[in-house]
């Protein structure tokens, strides 16, 4: 099994699959990740074509359309490493051209290419508690089923390739609203002088509850963003891909089109790499919150927030 991309997702499949007995060759850019693999048992290799030369089932997680195409088209990338009948199980959130573009290309070196997204946050991966929408070749998706189920909660065949991305766009475009939707309320309950603790607890267990709001509100009530499990900056390229495809079908997003400036607000304070749930903090500003134990953030020369 290989594993191209071993960020806070990559890292965390190629840690299930070891855990489930799985063999996995992995390579990253940043040598940190490589040696976080071959602690958890794995076998970190020094190039992509390492990996996709060797191996015939591979997962990709990548951030950005830069690092899909040296992954892929590069040198030594798959493309060009691969072996004839490899399957590669795609879970990047991409726009549909640039996934059709991929399976184009593998195709004509005999690569089969699932478009497999996945549905959660960074800390659900970690636990093991993501959806996978895999659509594309089904003898391809057989073949690479049990390391799809290896590293998530749940799995779902899709169709025909591309189903899987636009199933992820949908989600996101939820994703989207309820981050923002479940700030709005912590916001609302903080300035009216509740308990944010109560209100999560009572939240949760009615019909107001979400899964965002489960999952990033204990983020917003400690007010700490720094241990991101989806930073701002990578989701602005989600936001751009969910809004293109959107515009591509003349179909309206009101409420997303709404949600969309106070993403761009919290990149623009300099919450960059900071989790998604600080729009949290754009709220409290608009609403001239300040909370006694707020962690303090600096910025570091590198652009780095850090808190003290």
């Amino acid at each position: 099994m290989g594993s191209i991309g071993l960020g806070i997702m990559g890292g965390a499949f190629a840690r299930h699959l070891l855990s489930e007995g799985f063999n996995v060759t992995g390579f990253d850019i940043d040598p940190k990740r490589r040696a976080a693999l071959k602690k958890l048992g794995g076998k970190p290799a020094a190039s992509a074509s390492a990996v996709s030369s060797s191996c015939p089932i591979l997962v990709t997680s990548l951030p950005s359309l830069t690092a899909v195409d040296a992954a892929f088209f590069g040198k030594g990338g798959i493309v060009e490493s691969a072996k004839r009948g490899t399957v590669v199980i795609e879970t990047s959130t991409l726009p549909l051209a640039k996934k059709n573009e991929i399976r184009e290309r593998c195709t004509k070196k005999g690569i089969i290419v699932l478009d497999c997204p996945v549905s959660g946050t960074g800390a659900q991966a970690a636990n093991r508690d993501i959806a996978i929408y895999a659509s594309g070749d089904r003898k391809g998706y057989d073949k690479a089923e049990a390391a799809l189920k290896g590293f998530s909660r749940s799995v779902y065949y899709c169709g025909e390739f591309g189903n899987g991305s636009k199933l992820k766009y949908v989600a996101n475009l939820l994703v989207t609203i309820h981050n923002l939707s479940t700030a709005e309320a912590m916001v609302l309950g903080l300035k009216s002088g509740l308990d944010l603790n109560l209100l999560y607890k009572v939240i949760k267990d009615g019909a107001g509850n979400s899964r965002m709001f489960e999952v990033r509100g204990p983020l917003m009530i400690r007010g700490d963003y720094s241990q991101a499990t989806m930073k701002i900056d990578v989701y602005k390229k989600d936001i751009d891909i969910i809004e293109q495809f959107a515009a591509d079908l003349h179909c309206p997003v009101p409420l997303f089109e709404a949600s969309k400036p106070f993403y761009a607000a919290a990149y623009a304070q300099g919450r960059a790499l900071e989790d998604t749930a600080a729009v949290c903090a754009v709220l409290e500003q608009m609403a001239g919150v300040q909370r006694k134990n707020r962690k303090k953030s600096t910025t570091s020369k590198t652009g780095k927030r850090k808190t003290r």
